[in-house]
């Protein structure tokens, strides 16, 4: 949610932000107006109510016909104060909904524009040359006993799976590794809850644009999470935090639950974009302040992940219009896919600033005991995608895949061995 603050002070890089994100700058104009309005009836409500206050001490003082009069006027007034109070409540409410349309800032130089409109950063590992025909994950992953398609939607439907042997213990070594990397980095493991109340989903932005994308249990008005960056945002709302030791940091493992609606015909083949999934997610709180170099650390966590993994990777700048609408700048890790000759993402992590805690009433206080709102941010750390990048990128001849040292430990085996 906008700073209030920052749209009467500088509503010009509110309306560039949606211009880079390719949005109507009427919004800004928009919530502009609402504030206005909002200000206007409580202001109308505040005078009121001091009118009334002035004339109660006045009636305690007067007698006889004076005080009827007043009693009158005093009815008069009350009536007035119920309307203008009523016209308040209804300018709060057009406030809020115009303050919750409005997407988050984007943080001076992101890119613009939309889905191709990246910038490549960095890269990491060069492309693998294979000497024999590459086989996809999924063919992989069906030689080495790891995942059943075809039960999986039998049992559940159209982009649902099993784990299955190897592919389950795959999975597994894969989220211990990476929470047991957060762990040593300071983070608080949590497994949290995967329903959530409809204030918790809205207040971290998932019911905007990309309402469609969540599952909702409309008996129980709940609803399934499609990362645990949700419920680690709803943990501490409402609450005013310690930060004087610094960042509190959390990583979630949950499954995860996503629609995939309006992506109908992409990635249909195997486990890249599929209905439920595990994941490993890192959730920080901090001061605004150091929310851009916390962004920085989470990239960085991010990266030792895929390098132990030890497949090819780059990083990108999303641009604006491919923006959540909580997030202020997202990096992405993209994985290089052999069977599809591309880099396909892996990781995300997003600077959401201020915007999650200040729907969520998230607050810490500063050095001079003052509640402030936090900053946010969250991050991928490991997820059932990246055993695409791993069976893909380490398989040989045979069909067998060479699993990465880092993983051993985990797994216990050094090669996954077709079945027949």
């Amino acid at each position: 949610m906008i700073d209030l603050r920052l749209l009467r002070e500088n509503p010009e890089a509110l309306r560039a932000s949606q211009r880079a994100r390719g949005a109507e700058p009427s919004a800004v104009d928009a919530l502009l107006a609402a504030d206005e309005r909002r200000r206007v009836a409580a202001g109308r409500a505040d005078e009121l109510r001091a009118e009334q206050r002035q004339l109660g001490k006045q009636i305690g003082k007067a007698r006889g016909a004076e005080r009827d009069a007043l009693l009158e006027k005093a009815r008069e007034l009350a009536a007035a104060v119920k309307a203008a109070e009523a016209e308040q409540s209804a300018a709060g409410g057009e406030l809020t909904h115009a303050q919750r349309a409005l997407p988050n800032l984007v943080i001076e130089g992101v890119p613009e524009g939309g889905e191709q409109d990246f910038v490549v950063l960095e890269r990491h590992g060069t492309p693998r040359e294979f000497d024999f025909e590459v086989r996809d994950h999924l063919d992989l992953a069906e030689r080495l006993g790891a995942v059943d398609m075809e039960r999986g939607a039998k049992v559940s439907g159209a982009r649902f799976f099993f784990l299955t042997g190897i592919g389950a213990q795959l999975q597994l070594a894969l989220l211990n590794l990476a929470m047991a990397r957060a762990v040593a980095n300071g983070f608080t493991m949590m497994i949290p809850p995967v329903l959530v109340k409809p204030e918790v989903m809205e207040g971290t932005g998932f019911l905007g644009a990309h309402a469609s994308e969540v599952y909702r249990l409309r008996d129980d008005e709940l609803y399934l999470v499609g990362t645990s960056e949700v419920p680690l945002a709803g943990y501490h709302a409402d609450e005013i935090l310690d930060l004087g030791a610094g960042p509190r940091r959390y990583a979630g493992w949950s499954t995860c639950f996503r629609r995939e609606a309006g992506s109908y015909g992409r990635d249909t083949r195997g486990i890249i974009r599929v209905h439920q999934f595990d994941k490993i997610e890192m959730f920080v709180y901090c001061r605004p302040e150091d929310a851009e170099a916390e962004h920085q650390r989470l990239l960085g966590w991010e990266r030792d992940m895929l390098a132990a993994i030890e497949v090819p990777y780059r990083v990108i700048d999303t641009a604006a219009g491919d923006l959540g609408a909580s997030a202020a700048r997202k990096f992405d890790c993209e994985a290089w896919v052999p069977s599809q000759g591309r880099y396909r993402e892996l990781t995300s992590t997003s600077n959401c600033t201020t915007f999650q805690a200040r729907r969520l009433n998230t607050r810490y206080r500063d050095d001079d005991g003052r509640p402030r709102i936090a900053a946010t941010l969250n991050g991928t750390l490991a997820t059932t995608r990246w055993i695409v990048a791993i069976l893909e990128n380490h398989q040989q001849p045979d069909g067998s895949v060479t699993v990465p040292e880092a993983l051993r430990p985990f797994l216990g085996h050094d090669v996954l061995t077709p079945l027949a």
